[in-house]
């Protein structure tokens, strides 16, 4: 598979510079990378540098938390794609969910994916602080908020993405929405075991390392 085109290359840690986000988009570029992923006050800089390329912009939302208000997150996405995003990941509140108010959850996403309307929507379920029927509750919600993706971790928290996670969110989402997996993904031969448990985007800072062992791996 062309692997490239199913990676989101990420830069969110808060110390990133203007000079690291130029150079991430320079990458994904010259990797045609499916998108950049990137805190909201650099889609300036990322559009600017991508203009004319087919590489998207994921900004993220509510990041790393989730746990802000729901207005807070529909201002911030649609600022974001207001600013050049193409693509918008958000955090689920996790201490609702934990709290079974599953009605608060519900809103939270759907409204957000009201607001942005067509623009693909990733929900971050933050796995590692999750049982697996935390995990399984939290997909079903965002299937019926009509979110397009259920995505793994912020990186943030915890372990990561791991198989055992997206095996389960794979088994409950049935196709109505995709998966993303982030956190910990840093190799080539750990992308593909992702993949063939049934995911749709990997979102990686180690990207590049990712498609240079690939090749290499091609060559021999």
């Amino acid at each position: 598979m062309e692997l490239n085109a199913h990676i989101d290359h990420t830069l969110l840690k808060s110390t990133a510079t203007e000079k690291e986000i130029i150079k991430l988009c320079n990458e994904a570029i010259t990797y045609n990378f499916h998108s950049v992923c990137v805190n909201s006050c650099y889609i300036p800089i990322a559009k600017q540098v991508l203009k004319e390329t087919p590489v998207g912009i994921c900004a993220v939302v509510g990041f790393p938390l989730g746990a802000m208000s729901t207005q807070a997150k529909i201002y911030e996405a649609k600022q974001a794609i207001e600013s050049g995003a193409t693509e918008i990941d958000m955090v689920m509140n996790i201490g609702f969910l934990k709290s079974r108010n599953y009605v608060a959850v519900l809103k939270d996403i759907n409204d957000v994916k009201s607001a942005i309307g067509t623009t693909p929507l990733k929900v971050i379920l933050e796995i590692s602080e999750l049982s697996k029927n935390e995990i399984v509750r939290a997909c079903e919600i965002c299937i019926d908020a009509k979110a397009d993706f259920v995505k793994t971790s912020t990186g943030f928290s915890g372990s990561g993405a791991t198989l055992t996670a997206v095996k389960i969110m794979k088994k409950t989402v049935k196709g109505q929405a995709k998966i993303k997996a982030s956190g910990g993904i840093r190799s080539y031969a750990t992308a593909l075991k992702y993949f063939e448990a049934g995911v749709d985007r990997i979102g990686t800072s180690s990207s590049v390392a990712m498609m240079n062992n690939q090749n290499l791996k091609v060559a021999n």
